[in-house]
């Protein structure tokens, strides 16, 4: 049985869902995307999840409050609709996407929500073993071409990056620099750095992407009593640092151990990473690791 997809109005099996070849979001990769996942069946940080893709369809100049209506009134229903095809103990991952639609002189964008299991097993390993980066050539896209605020389907540069870096190393995943040589992004996650005598330093928010994910690292911070604080990081201030973290929505936070081929720290997952992902699941109420583990297991 295949999960249900909200597409254009109507749900359909996810299977049956075709982006016409002149969809812009085809031809042109205009497509504003949002991912969430859930804990426990539900929904997490949908408000700034739906905020943040308000702003990515205000700046490709679509009617906003319309479309973030009716995107929010599908993620309500996508867990009802789906909620059989699940086992006990799993969840989520949830995508929201908006294209223009076709070329014409009255626009009808095309409006998707879809979601499948997350997909542990391509990371549960990584809570304990901690993950491989490097810092490649690939630069993230300049604001001159579009804000680092816009969340987007158009990827080619971390296409790129990642594969610039399995190059490298194999399994390992991409850090860009900014225009200015300063740190960046990963490919699919905010990197977060750790210095003893400076606390968690992260790239400046005006910068990349505001994630979402991020911000739910600094309120845990918070309530540890953890010092955060924006900055920009040149390459050899990274690789100076404590530990050393990818974050996003599916994964929360993984810990990266080695940094071009050298250790982070002491080379594996520190007490600081060890500290927030507890929090973490204390506050989802889920066994974060745990969870990863159990399905990751079973493929």
């Amino acid at each position: 049985m295949k999960s249900l997809a909200y597409w254009n109005g109507t749900w359909v099996p996810s299977t049956d869902i075709s982006i016409p070849l002149d969809d812009l979001g085809f031809s042109m990769g205009i497509t504003a995307i949002e991912r969430l996942r859930t804990f426990g069946g539900k929904l997490f940080r949908t408000k700034q999840h739906l905020g943040r893709f308000r702003r990515s369809l205000e700046i490709l100049g679509l009617d906003a409050t319309p479309l973030c209506q009716e995107v929010e009134a599908a993620l309500a229903d996508f867990g009802q609709r789906n909620e059989a095809l699940i086992a006990e103990g799993n969840d989520w991952s949830v995508t929201a996407f908006v294209t223009p639609g076709k070329i014409a002189s009255i626009p009808k964008p095309t409006v998707c929500v879809h979601g499948f299991p997350i997909p542990f097993q391509n990371w549960a390993e990584q809570f304990e073993t901690g993950v491989k980066a490097v810092l490649v050539k690939t630069r993230q896209i300049p604001e001159n071409c579009w804000p680092a605020e816009l969340k987007c389907r158009s990827r080619m540069h971390y296409y790129l990056a990642d594969r610039e870096a399995e190059s490298q190393q194999a399994g390992a995943r991409a850090i860009l620099l900014d225009q200015d040589g300063f740190v960046g992004e990963g490919t699919t996650a905010n990197v977060v750095a750790y210095f003893a005598d400076r606390g968690l330093v992260t790239p400046r928010r005006s910068k990349v992407l505001p994630g979402v994910t991020q911000e739910v690292l600094y309120e845990l911070a918070d309530s540890l009593g953890i010092p955060h604080t924006e900055a920009d990081l040149l390459p050899e201030e990274l690789a100076k640092a404590d530990e050393i973290f990818f974050t996003s929505t599916s994964i929360c936070l993984l810990p990266v151990v080695r940094l071009d081929g050298n250790p982070v720290g002491a080379g594996k997952p520190g007490a600081i990473f060890d500290r927030l992902l507890a929090a973490w699941s204390e506050l989802v109420e889920v066994d974060i690791v745990g969870q990863a583990l159990r399905f990751g297991a079973r493929g």
